[in-house]
């Protein structure tokens, strides 16, 4: 066991109470976390009263995911450089004006730049926030523990921004929150210069200098680049838009010179080094699946509340709060698994595929409009479980297999591009692409039955156009029982030590037949001799 280093908070003042210390931070950490360039519950508000679409909004939204992905390099160097209170007045205020710009305009050229710094000063200030407090979470710094408790607080801040967001909006207006949260920003500034002193764990500030910022920008740029071609793909109808097929020739070029840049520059941005350690592969192949599986939170239910149950925004994020209860249940499991029992992880990610696939599962068997609402709770529980147990465990395999401080970052960067971004970005293409198609087929097939003729009321199409709707997404459902059922069992048996490590690699076909060859001439020879001394 690692050696328990004493907890402290030399940033506050000396006379704060050291046990509300902790929990100041905690207060500023939810402030920061609640934040955003753009809130998920306030999208259709937004859409009502501005000229954005959808895809625009989701733009943005992306565009804040990107920027907190890209950061994720910068962490510990910025930390090293300046103050606790540079920092965090640094990040509240540039969340202050963020939010202040993007209520006030709707020019994406403007909002897209405005998204992705707030994503930025949004991870900037959750880090130094728990950065700060994760010897008081867990001594002995087991990442078992400390990452469990981290996403406590994410999970329960997506959830609940986006409630907060949808409840401010339909009592007041959708800026409402932008003001709401240009307030916490207030509080955490007001804290930092009343309560906390200047503070730099490094005596000697490091430099920035040695920082690859031009690679940087160009990765920031390719994001916002794979962004557009993802989120409008389905809008513009993919590659028969002259225009996505110019972003993504663009991308490839843009991706090429990036590579080039990283293995010729002394200090890259990110190293390829962090490739070449043991399961990095694996574990961001992982990730991709479970965040293409958990894709159909933010696709499918959102046509299913929105198209078929006709739920107002309230009332649909009101009801997805009970998904916190399978949250809080995943980080109870994997705290118990994984702090406590220090159990192999495999079984773990059985569980949370395990949980998508009862999810999946009671999803295709209770799409329909004559089910009561409360049918659905069980299931956005799973939901809520499956997500906290697979973000947690795969950023605790993470950890251990990169063990450099400075690498682990850099895999953070890479895990995060995949596990916030980039996955649902794909999965929001894969998804309304596929209902498309599936819609057009199933009206196709049913068509006849929705011609409004004498015999038939505009009641019973528009019932029967819902039916074909439910019908479309049950579809997809099924498609997803298959895929989180064959993880599953994937999972499951490579706990099995003979599965796990009892299957021999197949090598070469060259190298194969010439050991065949090779037994042949043996078994021949062998059988020569035996003739000889039989005779």
């Amino acid at each position: 066991m690692k050696n328990a280093v004493p907890f402290s908070m030399p940033m506050f003042k000396a006379w704060v109470p050291r046990r509300i210390q902790p929990w100041i931070y905690i207060v500023q950490v939810f402030c920061i976390q609640f934040s955003g360039g753009i809130y998920l519950g306030a999208l259709e508000a937004v859409r009502g009263t501005t000229c954005l679409m959808l895809e625009d909004l989701l733009m943005l939204l992306f565009a804040g995911l990107a920027g907190m992905a890209v950061y994720f390099p910068l962490l510990f160097r910025m930390k090293f450089r300046f103050t606790n209170q540079q920092l965090l007045c640094g990040a509240a205020a540039v969340i202050g004006i963020c939010n202040l710009i993007t209520m006030s305009t709707t020019n994406m050229a403007v909002l897209l730049p405005v998204c992705f710094l707030s994503g930025m000063a949004k991870l900037q200030g959750t880090f130094e926030c728990m950065s700060n407090i994760q010897l008081w979470m867990t001594p002995e710094r087991d990442f078992g523990i400390f990452f469990p408790i981290l996403h406590i607080v994410l999970l329960t801040a997506i959830t609940g921004s986006a409630w907060l967001a949808a409840v401010i909006a339909f009592h007041f207006s959708w800026q409402m929150m932008h003001v709401f949260t240009i307030g916490t920003m207030c509080l955490v500034v007001t804290i930092q210069l009343t309560l906390c002193q200047p503070f730099c764990p490094m005596p000697q500030r490091m430099p920035l200098k040695g920082i690859d910022f031009l690679t940087g920008l160009l990765i920031s740029l390719l994001m916002l680049m794979v962004s557009y071609f993802l989120v409008y793909g389905d809008y513009l109808m993919w590659l028969r838009s002259p225009r996505l097929r110019m972003v993504l020739g663009m991308s490839l070029i843009l991706l090429a010179f990036i590579m080039y840049r990283l293995k010729r520059v002394d200090k890259p941005y990110i190293s390829l080094d962090i490739f070449r350690y043991k399961n990095v592969l694996p574990i961001l192949l992982v990730t991709i699946i479970a965040e293409l599986l958990l894709g159909a939170e933010h696709t499918l239910e959102e046509i299913y509340w929105t198209e078929v149950r006709d739920l107002e925004e309230h009332t649909k994020t009101a009801f997805c709060l009970w998904s916190l209860l399978g949250v809080y249940a995943g980080v109870l499991i994997t705290l118990y698994w994984l702090g406590q029992k220090k159990w192999k992880v495999w079984k773990l990610f059985a569980i949370g595929f395990g949980c998508i696939f009862g999810y999946a599962l009671m999803m295709y068997f209770r799409l329909d409009v004559n089910i009561a609402l409360s049918e659905y709770r069980l299931a956005l529980v799973l939901r809520g479980c499956a997500y906290a147990i697979l973000a947690a465990s795969l950023m605790w395999s993470l950890h251990e297999s990169v063990h450099e401080l400075e690498h682990f970052f850099m895999a953070l960067f890479i895990f995060n591009i995949l596990h916030m971004y980039l996955a649902g970005a794909m999965g929001y293409g894969l998804y309304t692409t596929l209902f498309k198609h599936l819609m057009a087929d199933n009206m196709s097939r049913y068509g006849a039955y929705l011609t409004l003729t004498a015999g038939t009321s505009m009641t019973a199409g528009a019932g029967l156009a819902n039916s074909v709707f439910a019908v479309s997404l049950k579809q997809i459902f099924g498609q997803l029982i298959w895929a989180s059922g064959f993880m599953t069992m994937a999972f499951l048996l490579l706990d099995i030590p003979r599965v796990r490590t009892g299957i021999e690699k197949v090598p070469y076909w060259p190298v194969y037949g010439i050991k065949l060859l090779s037994r042949q001439r043996r078994n021949s020879s062998s059988a020569t001799e035996t003739y000889h001394i039989d005779k």
